[in-house]
């Protein structure tokens, strides 16, 4: 058991950050399903009042009202606050250098993230999402320069492949830059394949992993049922929280699968299936804070009431068993016994104890 006071060392570095982090991207309506700014305010009220001190954001959330609310909230306590915000989200779909990783997205995106927070500086920064035609160098150079001026303290990575961000790590490192400390991805029971990569990589690395959507877009509270499944080949508009879901991939039979196991753990250990399915995130030793994103004041307190949560092993092995992933080559082909047999021999070692920071 642990509290949101109990905090973490993030990655690598010295800041300090709840186990549970407060995501913001429900904060605003002017997508139609966000809270509104009075609502907003009592879930962050309520988040910080319990100790916790990391809120994350963006700049494209909510159409900049997030950050701008967040802004507000965080007046005459902004120092005590954590506050992670993104770039790389185009700010004008017509302007080719308003979106994506290069420099000149990343300076008029932050520029614009301190007016709407109302800050001086932004504690965290991440990468939003990898644009597939940035140079590596470019975006940690470009980063670390950010750093250095003090609009910046702490440098993050989202939604990039693995080999990717190891390059930016590597480079960093060896020129004396300023290195990555978080790394966001999707992870919950129901996505597991950073299992494959990225997660062992920050581990190796020095970047604590803060997962996103660890309930699965809502499925793993069993709020869906197969009455609610689209049929292959529909259109899904993606403006609902349903078809959302449904465009992420999290709401599948497979994934009603899963939630139909966390719910009967939920209901043999008197918890709810929200708790149990964001408390596994946790499980993993390479997870620093998961993200939760609620929308009612209520939903803030459910979730908070994961970090009470302690499975046993058979509950483990159950949720293991509903949502395991086939790793992949070559991380199978290195399991199997021949080829342990090839490089070992008859020797046994001791693997290195999992990376805590």
């Amino acid at each position: 058991m642990t509290t949101l006071d109990e905090y973490r060392l993030l990655g690598r570095s010295g800041l300090r950050v709840s186990p549970l982090s407060l995501g913001t991207m429900t904060f605003g309506d002017a997508w139609g399903w966000g809270a509104d700014k009075e609502t907003s305010q009592k879930i962050f009220d309520a988040y910080v009042e319990a100790g916790g001190n990391m809120v994350d954001t963006a700049s494209i959330y909510t159409d900049g009202q997030s950050e701008q609310y967040l802004g507000e909230f965080v007046r005459g306590r902004r120092e005590s606050v954590v506050i992670a915000t993104k770039y790389s989200g185009t700010r004008n779909p017509t302007d080719p250098n308003a979106g994506g990783g290069n420099r000149k997205s990343l300076i008029g995106s932050v520029e614009a993230s301190l007016r709407n927070l109302g800050t001086d500086y932004i504690d965290l920064l991440y990468l939003h999402a990898w644009d597939g035609l940035t140079p590596a160098d470019e975006i940690i150079a470009a980063m670390g320069e950010l750093v250095r001026s003090g609009k910046v303290l702490y440098l993050g990575i989202s939604d990039t492949p693995a080999w990717e961000v190891s390059r930016m790590q590597t480079i960093a490192e060896l020129r004396g830059w300023p290195t990555l400390a978080a790394l966001q991805v999707e992870y919950s029971l129901i996505e597991r394949s950073t299992e494959r990569d990225l997660i062992p990589m920050a581990a190796e690395l020095g970047l604590g992993v803060i997962p996103w959507a660890p309930l699965g877009g809502g499925v793993l509270t069993g709020k869906y049922t197969t009455a609610d499944l689209i049929a292959p080949g529909s259109d899904v508009p993606g403006g609902t929280r349903r078809e959302h879901a449904v465009a992420n991939r999290t709401l599948t039979a497979r994934g009603l699968g899963i939630s139909d196991v966390v719910a009967e753990i939920a209901r043999e250990t008197g918890q709810t299936a929200a708790r149990i399915a964001l408390a596994w995130t946790l499980q993993n030793p390479a997870v620093v804070s998961s993200l939760i994103g609620a929308r009612t004041p209520e939903q803030l307190q459910d979730n908070l009431g994961a970090l009470e949560i302690e499975f046993d092993d058979e509950h483990l092995q159950r949720l293991d068993e509903a949502s395991a992933v086939d790793l992949g080559f070559p991380h199978e082909f290195l399991m199997r016994p021949m080829v342990r047999g090839v490089a070992h021999g008859e020797t046994r070692t001791r693997p290195r104890s999992p990376v805590r920071w």
